[in-house]
């Protein structure tokens, strides 16, 4: 669910604003108001440092809007833009493809923020300097500085930034590895914030500069969506490089395809160790599925005469995948087809085992060092849902294989 505001959309884009957003307007409507009012009346002075504030958030939306448009040109669906007190975000739902196009969309925001620039400067050299023009003038210029730094800051290259962004297609298009172009901005990212939280601290403590608590709370921004940004790729290298056949179980019961319903029933499905999935095979193949409930479908008293191949269901006809699909494709195909288990297939078109949720996230958990207990591994089998803020469902359907 899209926390926050919805104030409009444009170009199909829907636009939010945090709770954050509201503390920000209003230390700089404060702030620009009271620098203001040195000149101007403080009713005329605060409205000016209002509309500043505002006009400010105007340029980080029409800065995300450049990101957004250009992941469009790409077919990249932009779910939303959302400002906060850190400026925006677009929220994309996938990478681009090439490391060219990646680049493309990270350079689009300052682009549009140096055009910004360029122009607000010009408009503002136009204006008169009389009466209310003066005003009007010292907005428009000192809001095309603030492009101007806007685009120069998010051009430094560490994630979050957009020159985390730059970097990362870089490393990428000289790797050919995507994933290391994103490590490689990441580590940045978090040298960058560790750097401004030291900066901030000393400021505070030892010059007694308490602007140093912003600069030390960028820092810690900065250093916190860096590191999500990494674990967050290493969570995708996970999931194509750990395939079906390393995660799967052999949590299934292999029946006679010829025994009689009857002797079925009697034998498994009434037993107190039946097991929830059956398959059934005879004369050194198998059959297929078979799904107890179907047992409903034909009258009791047909039971002694009818054997489990009446009630098969054939393995062309189960949606499954094979030994070597990665778990990127498992997930897929799992939340496409609102499964909580999957049938894996040898290349030889027998089963090899199933997947289940569970199983998934414990080949993650084994991959990434992870501890995972065993009761938590049963209780997301039995459930059938990943743990919370564990959505692996969005995650596959982002990654790119």
């Amino acid at each position: 669910m899209q926390a926050g505001w919805r104030i409009g959309s444009i170009f199909g884009i829907p636009i939010y604003i945090d709770s954050s957003w509201l503390v920000i307007i209003t230390l700089m409507t404060v702030a620009n108001g009271s620098e203001f009012a040195d000149r101007w009346p403080p009713v005329l002075a605060f409205s000016a440092g209002l509309a500043m504030a505002l006009l400010l958030f105007g340029s980080v939306l029409l800065h995300e809007l450049g990101h957004s448009l250009a992941a469009q040109s790409q077919g990249i669906q932009v779910n939303s833009i959302t400002l906060f007190i850190f400026g925006g975000i677009a929220a994309i739902d996938r990478e681009s493809k090439t490391p060219e196009e990646a680049f493309q969309v990270a350079i689009a925001g300052p682009a549009v923020s140096f055009m910004l620039f360029a122009l607000l400067a010009v408009v503002g050299k136009i204006l008169p300097d009389v009466s209310f023009f003066s005003l009007l003038k010292l907005l428009v210029l000192d809001l095309s500085r603030i492009n101007l730094v806007l685009g120069l800051f998010n051009l430094i290259p560490g994630l979050p930034l957009d020159g985390g962004q730059v970097l990362k297609a870089a490393v990428w298009k000289l790797t050919g590895d995507r994933f290391a172009g994103v490590h490689w901005a990441a580590k940045t990212g978090k040298a960058l914030g560790m750097t401004a939280i030291a900066l901030g601290l000393f400021l505070v403590f030892l010059a007694d500069d308490f602007s140093g608590l912003w600069i030390a709370l960028i820092g810690w921004f900065a250093f916190k969506n860096a590191s999500a940004y990494d674990r967050f790729t290493d969570l995708q290298e996970a999931l194509l490089n750990i395939h079906a056949e390393d995660a799967m179980t052999r949590a299934f019961r292999v029946v006679n395809a010829d025994m009689t319903l009857r002797s079925f029933a009697d034998e498994y499905i009434l037993s107190d160790d039946r097991l929830p999935i059956y398959f059934a095979a005879s004369h050194g193949r198998y059959r297929g599925l078979v799904q107890p409930n179907d047992l409903r479908m034909i009258s009791r008293s047909d039971w002694e005469n009818q054997t489990v191949n009446s009630i098969v269901h054939p393995l062309p006809e189960l949606i499954s995948v094979t030994e070597r699909s990665s778990l990127v494709e498992v997930i897929k195909v799992m939340e496409a087809n609102n499964l909580p288990w999957i049938t894996v297939l040898s290349p030889a078109g027998a089963v090899s085992g199933t997947i289940d949720r569970g199983d998934i996230v414990a080949a993650l958990g084994k991959k990434l060092n992870i501890p995972i207990s065993s009761a938590e591994i049963k209780r997301i089998k039995e459930e059938g849902k990943y743990p919370p803020g564990f959505q692996l469902g969005a995650i596959a359907d982002s990654t790119e294989e």
